[in-house]
């Protein structure tokens, strides 16, 4: 929120309206010293002085007073990165507190609010102990709930439910969860053809840059969201071969055709991850070692700079025009610093045991330590 200049705002709006000092107070009813002290920051008005104010400048009370209780996206992006920042080298309960001190600040910015949620979400689990954790999930739902009820944005309003009914997941209210996505999630919604309605007509009307900008973010959007969900896929089916070894191999080729150890090295990371779990869980050595050294490369990608951001490359030449234009900017989801301390013991996990005398994952190993 901007800061209060009452003073300013007074003595630009009186010369906007070619008024003396003397005509202002003789108006409301003041002296002109009155007048004076307001504009020079000695005195301020009187509240019941305020629409008066406001009536003459033709103006609204907010505006003399220089209120502004909405966030630019500039300034969401801004907050968001610095509050992550924060995350990654103050002790949590500080960081946490000051993003609440914001919250309550910029009640009614739903789309600050929801990157709010969108942070606390992703470093939650920084807190110490797990009561702790859910007593944040917790409060994380309470201000989902806030924005859901008085939020007018369609777009928030359907990602808020989304992003509720992961918290609700978390803390196990499945049938929250059930209740708030199945119809929105059913395959037969008109919904998922919006984006193909909208290149059509931006392609008819003769904007062929708009149609080609939101084919690509388009494209990029549903290749992200199929490794995901193919490799939440592999996930459940690690103890099914058939199902689980397909869907290792086809997306090994997605991931490798699309470039996305370089486009999305935390995406790819993920699936790489998963992958090698499953051969290790079948006794497959070669290709267990194969996606861990992949998985590595992955890390190394991410950590190439200082900071993570999101990017296009040769082909996907328009998507990052597309991550500006969000609230959370083309800056990571959680600080660099936050994501390494969670990778660097992530070959240690006992599902990797098959591979602890090979002499190539130890030197993986090594590899990640000198990542972090």
């Amino acid at each position: 929120m901007a800061p209060l200049n009452i003073a300013e705002n007074i003595l630009r709006f009186r010369h906007g309206k070619k008024m003396t000092q003397e005509q202002l107070a003789n108006f409301i009813g003041v002296t002109k010293a009155s007048v004076s002290k307001w504009e020079t920051g000695q005195s301020m008005p009187d509240i019941i002085i305020l629409p008066q104010l406001a009536a003459i400048f033709d103006v609204t009370v907010d505006e003399i007073l220089g209120y502004v209780p909405q966030l630019s996206p500039e300034q969401i992006q801004k907050l968001y990165q610095e509050f992550a920042a924060d995350f990654a080298s103050r002790p949590f309960e500080e960081a946490l507190a000051q993003t609440q001190k914001y919250v309550k600040k910029y009640y009614s910015c739903y789309p600050f609010l929801f990157q709010i949620c969108v942070l606390w979400l992703n470093h939650h689990t920084m807190a110490k102990g797990e009561e702790r954790q859910r007593e944040i999930l917790a409060q994380l739902s309470d201000l989902c709930g806030h924005i859901r009820e008085n939020c007018h944005d369609v777009r928030i309003s359907d990602d808020v439910i989304v992003l509720q009914s992961m918290v609700h997941l978390l803390l196990g209210k499945t049938d929250e969860v059930v209740d708030a996505l199945e119809e929105m999630s059913r395959p037969d919604r008109l919904m998922g053809q919006s984006a193909s309605v909208l290149m059509q007509a931006y392609m008819m009307a003769g904007e062929k840059e708009k149609a080609e900008s939101l084919m690509q973010i388009s494209m990029y959007n549903a290749l992200v969201s199929f490794v995901g969900i193919s490799t939440s896929y592999i996930s459940m089916q690690m103890e099914k071969p058939e199902a689980c070894e397909p869907t290792v191999n086809r997306i090994a080729q997605v991931v490798e055709t699309y470039g996305l150890r370089q486009l999305n090295p935390n995406l790819a990371a993920g699936f790489e991850y998963q992958a090698t779990m499953y051969f290790c869980l079948h006794g497959k050595k070669k290709e267990a070692l194969e996606h861990a050294r992949y998985y590595v490369l992955c890390l190394e990608e991410l950590f190439s700079s200082d900071t993570i951001v999101l990017h296009g490359d040769d082909y996907f030449d328009r998507i990052e025009e597309w991550f500006e234009k969000t609230e959370g900017g083309t800056g990571a989801l959680r600080n660099r610093q936050v994501v390494l301390d969670e990778v660097k013991s992530s070959l240690d996990s006992p599902a990797f045991a098959l591979l602890e005398r090979e002499d190539g994952f130890k030197n993986l190993k090594r590899k990640l330590s000198k990542i972090c």
